[in-house]
C-alpha cells in the first residue's frame, strides 16, 4: 500500500463555513478535485443551496463556493487507504491537516460541517484535542458519498441546508 495525499483548502479569507471530508477518493486524487466522483453528491447540494448549476466546470463551483464564504479541506493531510471507502483506511495511518494554522488563517470561521462520520471521527480524535479554539460549532452532516444511500439526493440537501443554516 502506498500512502495518499489529499488537497490544499479552498477558502477565501472571508469564509465562515468550512465543510471537511475525510480523504479525497480514487477519482478526485484522479482528477485532482474535490468530489470528482460522478454519483457523489456534494456539487448537487451545493450548487442547490447557493444557487448554481452543478453542471457549471469545476473551477466555476469553486468560485461559487468561495463567493458564499464556503470552505472545502480533508480533515487527513496523507493516509494509506486502498480505493476510496473510508472504511479502508489503514489503522495508525491516519495524519491530520494544520487546522490550528488554518484556523489562524480563517478566524471568520463560526460553523463546521463533517461530509460523513469518518471526517467528524477523525477530527475529533486527531485535532480537537489539541485545537484551541473557540466560537466554532461543530455539525455531522450526511455524507455525499453514493456509497451512503440511506438519503435521497432531497433529504441530504434538506439536511445540508438545515445544518449549514443556509436559507433557501
Amino acid at each position: 500500500m502506498h500512502t495518499i495525499t489529499g488537497f490544499q483548502p479552498i477558502a477565501v479569507q472571508s469564509a465562515h463555513t468550512l465543510v471537511l471530508g475525510s480523504m479525497p477518493g480514487v477519482l478526485s486524487l484522479k482528477a485532482n478535485q474535490y468530489y470528482a466522483h460522478p454519483r457523489n453528491a456534494f456539487w448537487p447540494i451545493m450548487a442547490s443551496i447557493c444557487g448554481f448549476s452543478p453542471e457549471l466546470p469545476y473551477l466555476h463551483r469553486v468560485e461559487q463556493l468561495q463567493a458564499a464564504d464556503i470552505a472545502l479541506w480533508d480533515v487527513l493531510h496523507t493516509c494509506v487507504r486502498p480505493g476510496s471507502l473510508d472504511s479502508a483506511i489503514e489503522e495508525g495511518s491516519r495524519v491530520p491537516n494544520d487546522f490550528a494554522a488554518f484556523f489562524q488563517q480563517h478566524p471568520h470561521i463560526r460553523l463546521v460541517g463533517f461530509n460523513g462520520a469518518e471526517a467528524e471521527k477523525s477530527f475529533n480524535v486527531y485535532i480537537l484535542p489539541q485545537l484551541n479554539v473557540s466560537g466554532i460549532h461543530f455539525v455531522r452532516l450526511p455524507s455525499s458519498s453514493p456509497a451512503h444511500a440511506a438519503l435521497t439526493l432531497a433529504q441530504k440537501i434538506t439536511a445540508w441546508r438545515e445544518a449549514l443554516c443556509i436559507k433557501p
